[in-house]
């Protein structure tokens, strides 16, 4: 009894809030029917039984039998069966259980926009009027179906209205749920609903999200949970703000970090090492008590083991590095490590690592996903690209193409630049302009005189996505103009910045749009500034890497914080940071365009 009067008290969703308030005033009325009973027979049984008949008996017996084929794993026999029930002529309670159960079958099938058109039939505005377990059921589905198509925050909605219905393992599941729902909205997306539970939820996203430093996360959390000590989300904390709370209590005192001091990549190294110094000497400037940094040749390690067995002797919590490729190739094919490690690179492969592998890197990737999310928030849809040839171009084209085919645009074609000769004639063939040129000469030769006209490019490219070195690119711009392309939007990796200023080179890339690390954006920025007084390379190219190793040292003790929280971006100097699920940092860039031989910083777009 008690569940049915919180069934009348509270309303589920705004579908069936109509039925729900009817439900509360008066007594069911006749015409909702009933619904299907439990078999006590075999699905054979069940529709021999129903035989040809029409009858509302009959099709109870089928939707009975539709319902036992789901239940025992046969969904293509629930379809069929369900497909000879005629859903028009069923009373508003079988409809509203034949609906559920369509919306079943469709998620079984991948197919959540077909689950909701079916848990949306008319018949769902009574459904505050069936028993507990039947609205239990159908808004579950119409939650599961939401979250698959991508709406987080109505799918939350669904699941804060029927939390007080559940009990046991699926109140439990459904808590969790919600969490995980509400704290992958972005911040813009957190803000008051018309429901007070749903309202904490998002405002304990909110606060968890606002924080800097795991304490600060923490202390916010702690804030919340007194201010709300009744609301479900104190009375039972998410599992993933328990874990939060248990690494806050765990201080961070021995780091190691492992770089090669000599070989091809030592230039790196030292920049990355510097970078990661400088960030360790500004918080101690800060008056905070960071670790102590132990400092160890990779290129001199006998073997990984040998080293992880000298750091454990010497107490280290974190290592941060490798920085060769093959050694973190290596890490990523154990199964386990003794210490959690952030890794420099990425492996070689794409396998899953072992769980204490973190791996952080400047990755060309990156740069060409963050080209596609840019361009189609500014509203793209159809681009081309010019990519170095090598393997390099490759790598860079195939993130590209991936990441802006999965959005949904089109990759018309891609050219492959290497030598300047050959430049005027890809972006000719890109651009379809040697068919322009034919087209006008076949028009003089059949009017046997001249004729005024000039070449004209194809018109269903919005932009171009270009990965060039400077070089490159102070040829690409002025040959696309003189291509009659001029017009074309560019959007452009890093690589054509060289971090210095030269206003006649920027001249020549007048109007390109490129992502860069912040450190090179913001000349202003404290920790630039120091660096760069003591090491001025930084304020060129290199300072990409002084951003990462700096950006190491901000990552080194939140990384299980952003395991526990996956949705949580830390504000580095090399860009926006965030774990993917193979445990990758990945970065989102700041934007800027060259105009009239000055860089210029653009707004963000929209997430």
């Amino acid at each position: 009894m008690l569940t049915r009067l919180i069934a009348c008290l509270r309303p589920f969703s705004a579908l069936c809030l109509a039925g729900l308030l009817a439900a509360c005033a008066s007594t069911p009325s006749s015409n909702l029917g009933e619904l299907p009973r439990t078999p006590q027979a075999s699905i054979e049984q069940l529709l021999q039984q129903a035989g040809d008949s029409q009858s509302e008996q009959a099709e109870l017996l089928r939707l009975a039998a539709a319902d036992l084929a789901y239940r025992q794993n046969a969904p293509g026999r629930a379809i069929s069966i369900l497909e000879q029930v005629q859903l028009q002529s069923l009373k508003p309670a079988q409809q509203i259980f034949a609906s559920t159960l369509r919306a079943e079958l469709e998620m079984l099938r991948g197919k959540p926009k077909a689950a909701l058109q079916a848990i949306g039939h008319p018949s769902l505005e009574r459904l505050g009027e069936l028993p507990v377990e039947q609205q239990v059921r159908s808004q579950l589905v119409r939650a599961n179906a939401l979250q698959a198509d991508g709406q987080s925050l109505a799918a939350a909605r669904e699941r804060a209205f029927i939390a007080p219905l559940l009990s046991g393992e699926s109140a439990k599941h459904n808590h969790e749920a919600i969490w995980t729902l509400v704290s992958s909205l972005p911040l813009t997306e957190l803000q008051a609903s018309g429901d007070s539970d749903l309202n904490g939820w998002l405002e304990l996203a909110r606060v968890s999200k606002s924080a800097g430093t795991l304490e600060q996360q923490q202390s916010a959390i702690d804030n919340w949970l007194a201010q709300n000590p009744e609301h479900p989300a104190a009375l039972q904390l998410p599992a993933p703000l328990v874990e939060l709370k248990q690494l806050a209590s765990q201080s961070l005192s021995e780091i190691a970090l492992l770089l090669p001091q000599d070989g091809q990549l030592a230039s790196v190294a030292r920049a990355l090492r510097d970078g990661f110094l400088a960030a360790h000497y500004q918080a101690q400037q800060a008056g905070q008590n960071p670790p102590n940094i132990q400092l160890f040749d990779s290129s001199r390690i006998g073997s990984l083991d040998e080293f992880y067995r000298q750091a454990q002797a010497s107490g280290v919590q974190l290592v941060i590095g490798p920085l060769e490729k093959p050694l973190v190739s290596q890490l990523n094919s154990r199964e386990q490590l003794p210490i959690t490690t952030l890794a420099l690179n990425y492996s070689e492969n794409a396998q899953e690592g072992p769980p204490q592998l973190f791996q952080f890197g400047l990755a060309a990737e990156d740069e060409a996903r963050e080209v596609a999310r840019r361009a189609w928030a500014d509203g793209m849809r159809r681009a081309v690209a010019l990519v170095p040839r090598g393997d390099w171009g490759d790598r860079v084209l195939a993130a590209f193409r991936q990441s802006w085919q999965a959005q949904g645009g089109t990759l018309i074609a891609a050219e492959h630049v290497d030598q300047p000769v050959e430049l005027a004639q890809q972006i000719a063939d890109l651009f379809q302009l040697r068919q322009s040129e034919a087209r006008g000469k076949r028009l003089q030769n059949t009017l046997g005189s001249a004729v005024a006209t000039a070449p004209s490019r194809r018109r269903d490219v919005d932009f171009i996505f270009l990965a060039a070195t400077p070089q490159q690119a102070q040829q690409i711009k002025p040959t696309l103009a003189f291509q009659y392309a001029g017009d074309v939007p560019v959007y452009a990796t890093s690589h054509l910045f060289t971090g210095t200023y030269n206003q006649a080179q920027y001249l020549d890339l007048n109007g390109i749009m490129f992502c860069e690390t912040p450190w090179l954006l913001d000349a202003n920025d404290p920790l630039r500034q120091q660096a760069s007084s003591q090491w001025p390379q930084a304020n060129g190219s290199l300072g990409r890497l002084y951003a990462m190793g700096a950006d190491a040292y901000r990552l080194a003790p939140r990384l299980n914080q952003l395991k526990a929280l996956p949705d949580t971006r830390i504000e580095g100097l090399s860009g926006s940071l965030s774990l993917n699920a193979a445990q990758r940092i990945q970065r989102q860039l700041p934007w800027a365009e060259f105009r009239d031989g000055q860089v210029q910083r653009l707004p963000d777009s929209v997430h």
